[in-house]
């Protein structure tokens, strides 16, 4: 039954109709008669006139004529273009009645002999799609003077950027910004869109990023991120530019920044500096890359490999250094970007260096509703949290041409990171109004952890086209360590034999990981249209956990081991992996399918007791990809995979973990692997004439033997939870979005409108019963946004959506509720230099049976004054939160708890900002 959706798919894509031949055409005759000249080489080009799509293309031959068989009938319009003359457009119909269309002669006039004749002129093309790419040409869209790239991309349809500087295209987070198709600062988008200047760029580009080994071969193994390439212009190239920020504020807020860069054709060099405790966390604080600090469960994967999460509860609580709006940052941080080509480009470098110290403030305040089957436990949780952490990390990349054939790429990185965090929970739980239980818990804990990673990619062509071979090695080291206390103080009421209950240990945890893998691919073409792709992996995985925790034996005199709480396994894992693609392609289709096996040797030992654990087993990997271009502007993609997910060692273990006193979790080794399917499919158009955008994208995925909780509670409200497989039901997950965007030429008006759709079935067993949880949303959003270059700029985006959330050992309460969100933006330009703007952020969620409503008004405004040529100086005044409302709040499902959580967030202030803004574009000196 597992493979029965992939079997489906092969057998559709298998059935894909063909289309009968066309038999209309078209024909005439391109000259210009006062110039008595026959225009040779003119474009012509035949567009659906319903949608502006191409149809067909020819040039005009050397007297000038043209012709265009195999059309279908419809109505058509004709566009013919030579340069220097205006372009001709006519609009045609082809039918049973006229299978055949003559223009004639078709006079051209030359642009500069027009004057009372209608021309139709229009800005530079603003969107092009090429292949999965979609291009947008800047100089279409307004720029203003200092505007960064991140003002341009706002302008961008299906593009948003947030208040944080956070990318998402098309609904999907984009994670890698690149500049000329090269990485910049590593996996931080902000560092390119808050650092270069718009004025520079002159295409921006989004697709989704492949695998290497994919973009080596051309056939797609499932591996994609959504990316934005930068292009600069040419003259862009070669230069200084830069900016120095400072900014003081009321209630001792600050903020200083300072970045400098010098680009000479193939060279870059670029450094920046942040401190700030104004919550802006400053360029290059939000490293996708290795961000958490954790001491991690295993999961074996797809591939058979070994995954650390360092989300794991299995120790006390870390901080991951990244600030999300919620408390109040203190932050500095710094970095170095240099890459280079030479040798005629057959070699390149590419290194950075970055720093950064954050420490965050605050107070979250949590409501949790736990649907138990015959009775509802409410508990209303503060926690205090005084979190810092500081890291640093090196990374290069070196590639090298070494023949006309083969090239290697040689990538290494370290990363030194540590944390601290100093958390108190104060929190109360009743059922029906009557008191169940107290706790007041205190987290302190320090961790350090040591990250090395390092790869080798090489890669061959081979003298028959298609038939390459590529080879990746790669070693990754990670060690973890931490220590901390964990005191916990329980009252328990009304309860039969309850007591007070308390905690008061010092833990320690060691984790390491040894983790080198090597992938061999070949591909090999077995006719003009198919291909294969052969892959074989090794893996080898030698890990290592230690957690110890200590009682008193004395007062601060922690020496008693407490061998409930403690454990010490290695790991070693030996996997190998085969598996094969084939790939098909003519014409408008591409159609790919195939699976990967992995045979997986697992050994554990238990350290504290001579224990071994010995588990064989095999994941599985299927895929399938079905790709249809309709035209240069408008494809079609559906995209298919499952994979075998292992169960996690703490899953496994029965190892006790009392972090949290009140839910105490259990292994269970009796559990069985789960296998999930994941359907996606994309349809993008682009409509030339028009300007008119439609995107649409949609998601499923479901998990047969899914691994789920089975949590018990006691009367005194403790929770002790177990993983089980999930048997005879099926949970999913589905998600719905669709974009459409359309200039509205005669007010140069930029209408959007967004729909989307998103929920999943999901279950878990509470006091044993099966508990089914429903959650769906479904939202809309109206966008309208103007830019008149030196006058003013408006943005306006807002739309209302509705959630439904119910659990079935409840049937009587529900979370349904309605919210509304909006945010807008307008920026004023006046003589001598003045400015001003404003931006207002508003979200409402209602009231439900459980929880109250909340609502947010985020009001922000300034006004300025630029100095010098190219308005390089400016000084502004702003204020921040105007309202005073800035609170963070979210709401969730997890199993049978429903949970509420609100943060408070830096608040009302004014302050007064100085910033200076350097460039010298040109030929720069040349080195000595």
């Amino acid at each position: 039954m597992k493979f029965t959706i992939s079997l489906l798919i092969c057998c559709f894509f298998l059935s894909v109709p063909t289309f009968a031949q066309n038999i209309y055409s078209v024909k005439g005759e391109v000259i210009d008669t006062a110039a008595k000249v026959r225009l040779e080489n003119s474009s012509i080009v035949v567009l659906n006139a319903k949608d502006s799509t191409l149809r067909a293309f020819t040039r005009a031959g050397t007297t000038g004529s043209f012709a265009i068989n195999n059309l279908q009938k419809g109505k058509f319009i004709i566009l013919i273009s030579y340069p220097g003359y205006a372009d001709y457009v006519e609009p045609f119909t082809l039918d049973s009645a006229k299978t055949s269309h003559d223009f004639g002669r078709l006079n051209m006039l030359l642009k500069a002999k027009l004057l009372a004749d209608v021309i139709i002129k229009g800005k530079a093309q603003a969107i092009k799609i090429k292949g999965d790419t979609t291009e947008f040409n800047a100089k279409a869209f307004v720029i203003q003077p200092n505007d960064k790239v991140e003002d341009l991309l706002r302008q961008l349809p299906g593009i948003e950027i947030d208040k944080d500087g956070k990318i998402t295209a098309q609904g999907q987070a984009v994670n890698k910004v690149l500049v000329d198709g090269e990485e910049f600062f590593g996996d931080d988008p902000t560092l390119v869109t808050k650092n270069l200047r718009a004025d520079m760029v002159d295409k921006v580009q989004l697709y989704d990023k492949k695998s290497d080994q994919a973009a080596f071969t051309g056939i797609d193994d499932g591996v994609k991120n959504k990316t934005i390439n930068i292009i600069l212009k040419e003259d862009k190239k070669n230069g200084l530019f830069g900016s120095l920020n400072g900014n003081v504020g009321t209630s001792d807020y600050y903020e200083g920044q300072a970045i400098f860069n010098r680009f000479k054709a193939k060279e870059k060099f670029s450094a920046y500096g942040t401190a700030a405790n104004d919550g802006r966390t400053g360029l290059g604080f939000q490293d996708a890359s290795n961000l958490g600090i954790g001491n991690g469960d295993i999961q074996f994967v797809d591939g058979g490999g070994i995954n650390i999460n360092s989300s794991s509860n299995d120790a006390l609580d870390s901080f991951s250094g990244y600030y999300d709006g919620k408390g109040v940052p203190v932050t500095q941080s710094g970095g170095v970007h240099y890459d280079t080509k030479w040798d005629d480009d057959k070699k390149s470098l590419n290194t950075n260096y970055k720093a950064g110290n954050i420490d965050v403030t605050g107070i979250t305040t949590t409501t949790t509703q736990q649907a138990l089957p015959n009775y509802i436990n409410d508990t209303y949780n503060t926690q205090s949290f005084n979190n810092s952490a500081f890291r640093q990390k090196l990374d290069a990349t070196y590639q090298t041409k070494l023949d006309t054939s083969s090239n290697l790429k040689i990538s290494a990185d370290g990363t030194l990171k540590n944390f601290h965090v100093d958390n108190v929970y104060n929190s109360v739980t009743d059922s029906d109004g009557v008191k169940v239980n107290q706790q007041k818990r205190t987290v302190i804990n320090h961790g350090d952890q040591r990250i090395f990673d390092a790869s080798a990619l090489y890669t061959k062509k081979f003298k028959k086209p298609g038939r390459t071979l590529s080879w990746n090695l790669s070693e990754a080291y990670n060690k973890n360590t931490t220590d901390g206390y964990l005191k916990s103080e329980i009252d328990y009421y009304d309860v039969p034999g309850g007591k007070d209950s308390l905690t008061n240990q010092y833990k320690t945890t060691s984790t390491l990981s040894s983790v080198f893998s090597s992938n061999i691919t070949y591909s090999e073409p077995l006719f003009k249209k198919v291909a294969v792709l052969f892959n074989y992996g090794l893996g080898i995985n030698n890990s290592s956990t230690d957690r110890e925790s200590f009682n008193q034996s004395a007062p601060g005199v922690y020496d008693v081991l407490d061998p409930t709480y403690s454990n010490n396994y290695k790991f070693n894992q030996l996997t190998n992996q085969i598996g094969a693609i084939f790939n098909y392609k003519s014409g408008k289709t591409t159609f790919n399918f195939g699976t990967k096996a992995s045979g997986v040797n697992y050994k554990q030992t238990d350290e504290y007791t001579g224990d071994v654990l010995k588990r064989n087993f095999i994941n599985w990997a299927p895929q399938a990809m079905y790709q249809y271009r309709f035209s240069q502007q408008q494809f079609f993609i559906f995209n298919y995979s499952g994979n075998t997910t292992q169960p996690t060692i703490s899953q496994i273990q029965p190892v006790l973990d009392n972090t949290d006193p009140l839910n105490i979790t259990l292994g269970n080794p009796n559990l069985k692997p789960s296998f999930s399917n994941r359907l996606n499919a994309y349809y993008n158009s682009y409509q030339v004439l028009s300007g008119q955008q439609f995107y649409v994208s949609g998601n499923f995925s479901n998990t047969y033997d899914a691994i789920v909780n089975n949590t018990v509670t006691a009367t005194s409200g403790k929770n002790t939870t177990q993983y089980v497989n999930l048997n005879n039901e099926t949970p999913y997950n589905y998600g719905i979005y669709t974009q459409a965007s359309k200039k509205i030429a005669p007010f140069d008006l930029s209408v959007g409108l967004r729909l989307n759709a998103a929920g999943n079935i999901s279950y878990s067993y509470s006091d044993n019963a099966l508990d089914r949880s429903n959650s769906h949303s479904y939202g809309a959003a109206l966008t309208l946004q103007k830019f008149v270059k030196d006058k003013y700029n408006f943005f306006i985006n807002a739309g209302p959506s509705y959630t439904f959330s119910s659990m079935s050992l409840q049937p009587g309460t529900n979370n349904n509720a309605a919210g509304f969100s909006s945010s807008g933006r307008v920026d004023l330009y006046f003589p001598l230099k003045f400015g001003a703007g404003t931006d207002v952020r508003y979200n409402y969620n209602a009231a439900t049976q459980t929880f109250s409503a909340q609502y947010t008004t985020i009001w922000n405004a300034y006004i300025y004054k630029t100095f010098l040529k190219d308005d390089k100086l400016k000084i502004s005044a702003s204020v921040n939160d105007l309202l005073n409302q800035n609170t963070n709040f979210s709401r969730g499902v997890n199993g049978n708890m429903s949970t509420q959580t609100n943060t408070s967030g830096i608040k009302r202030f004014f302050m007064l900002s100085v910033t200076w803004d350097f460039t010298k574009f040109g030929t720069l000196p040349a080195k000595n």
